[in-house]
């Protein structure tokens, strides 16, 4: 009853310094962001002492006062109309892309009388030649998910295994890279490796053990997990499983396998006298690694203890892709190439990586059709730069060297059929030209908004130096403010206050 009558104070003084008491149009854009942000980080902040505390009471007291809170409600809002599926609708169609139709979504977001709507299933494929299903809610759903996560996130930074780093905020891949590095690179690190693969992770985790286990509001849990889904006008139950596609799902799967490090830190301890085992768990949501000090220790006790713990939570390992391969051999994770070589620790992009880089440039040149040199750097550029930065951090300069090659060689090759009549020096002379201290490079042109043309550049894949990455330390948390001088470090901003920031300052 306390946290319903601070809710309503909280969100008639929110409402009163955002100006959302005017009833018009454009209150949208007449919304104070930074007190919105200000607000719910102040919450999220006091559910994470609640939760170092114990205090499971006051975590749910304080999840139901943001729940129904209109910061939290419009910053809900702001993140589904704003994502890149702002533009894709559920069942019934709809999309919010007017100020009107966001400011009535947020007085929508109701829990009573609440009752989702079924995903509207969708087919992506896969690397491999399959199709992955995705479900895709509607707006109110989403907004639904997004205003719970908001409360649920502080809650699963604060337990979460400290080696997880998948769809964590202020985590990326390039910290789990990081980490093997640290664990795998020493003459005295273990040598042996299981390479997990749990099968359809998300379509198996028991729906009895989240509804026992995850700290949020079970009533609504229980309505997402049992929504259905549609497929070909026909409804089909859900009876396992998170809803893939949903704002929520990433976290509803950390959560169902948090625990996995410390029960391998339980079963073997890290300062024991006599540390045999070297087990150490890295994992990106469902893709991990478990290291071990010989094939024995991982396959006769460390796998049964894995293959349990994914079982109390309805999911199993893969016994096709589940493998125990030795350091020399190396092992690819996450898009990259572990390997020691005569002892020495390399990371390299996967082959599997580039074939798949490669295989998409290539065909988009091959569906550009008739268009200009110019329109198709403008396809390619963002594909090769992102891949480049993915794999920047690890010993890429030989295989960027290689890539952009082939890539130049396969742009040559589309230049020359294309003027079937000319010389390869015409060709050259055309489409390749010297640039920043290189000769032959990929060119075009592309209209400007004044009616002239200017020249754009084929990205370079050489011109991105290679950077080590700092891992991120394990017992990180965004969401409590004792860690906020850290990760601004982390982003590169110099400190903001000349005092220590502290609970109090962050709540002020």
């Amino acid at each position: 009853m306390a946290a319903g009558t601070e809710a309503a104070t909280a969100d008639a003084g929110a409402a009163a310094l955002a100006g959302a008491a005017s009833g018009r149009n454009d209150d949208w854009e007449q919304v104070n962001w930074d007190h919105v942000i200000r607000t719910v980080r102040r919450l999220q902040a006091r559910i994470v002492k609640a939760t170092q505390e114990g205090r499971w009471n006051k975590v749910h007291a304080l999840q139901r006062l943001l729940t129904h809170s209109w910061s939290g409600k419009v910053r809900a809002v702001k993140r589904v109309t704003e994502n890149r599926g702002k533009r894709t609708s559920g069942v019934d169609g709809e999309t919010w892309s007017t100020s009107h139709r966001k400011w009535t979504a947020v007085h929508d977001l109701q829990r009573r009388g609440y009752r989702p709507r079924p995903l509207r299933r969708v087919y992506i494929p896969k690397s491999n030649g399959t199709m992955r299903p995705l479900g895709i809610p509607t707006m109110k759903d989403r907004a639904m998910q997004a205003l719970y996560l908001l409360a649920l996130s502080p809650v699963a930074e604060t337990t979460g295994d400290g080696n997880s780093y998948g769809f964590r905020p202020e985590r990326s891949t390039a910290d789990a890279i990081g980490r093997c590095f640290l664990l795998l690179s020493r003459k005295t690190s273990p040598q042996w490796i299981l390479e997990g693969d749990i099968v359809s992770c998300f379509d198996r985790i028991s729906h009895d053990w989240l509804l026992a286990n995850v700290p949020m509001d079970r009533s609504m849990m229980r309505k997402w997990l049992k929504a259905g889904f549609m497929d070909k006008s026909t409804l089909y139950p859900t009876h396992a499983g998170t809803p893939q596609g949903g704002i929520i799902s990433p976290v509803l799967a950390n959560l169902a396998l948090d625990g996995l490090q410390r029960l391998l830190r339980e079963r073997f301890p890290q300062r024991s006298r006599n540390v045999v085992s070297k087990v150490n768990l890295v994992r990106y949501c469902d893709d991990f690694i478990i290291t071990g000090s010989s094939r024995e220790i991982l396959a006769g006790e460390v796998l049964p203890l894995v293959e349990q713990f994914l079982r109390e939570r309805g999911m199993e390992l893969s016994k096709e892709k589940t493998a125990i391969t030795h350091i020399e051999s190396g092992f690819d994770f996450l898009g990259q190439n572990v390997r020691k070589y005569n002892g020495k620790m390399l990371i390299r992009p996967s082959r599997k990586s580039v074939r798949a880089l490669l295989g998409n440039v290539r065909e988009i040149i091959r569906g550009s059709g008739a268009i200009s040199a110019g329109q198709l750097i403008q396809r390619l550029n963002p594909v090769i730069r992102g891949w480049v930065y993915y794999h920047r951090h690890v010993v890429s300069s030989v295989t960027f060297n290689t890539v952009g090659h082939q890539i130049w060689k396969a742009l040559r090759l589309w230049a020359t059929r294309r003027h079937r009549g000319r010389g390869r020096r015409w060709v050259s002379g055309r489409y390749f030209r010297p640039h920043d201290g290189r000769h032959l490079v990929f060119s075009g042109t592309v209209p400007t908004t004044g009616g002239n043309r200017r020249t754009v550049w084929l990205f370079h894949t050489g011109s991105v130096p290679i950077r080590r990455h700092v891992v991120i330390r394990g017992d990180v948390n965004p969401f409590d403010p004792q860690w906020a001088a850290y990760l601004r470090q982390r982003r590169g901003h110099p400190a903001v206050a000349p005092r220590p920031l502290t609970r109090a300052s962050w709540e002020a």
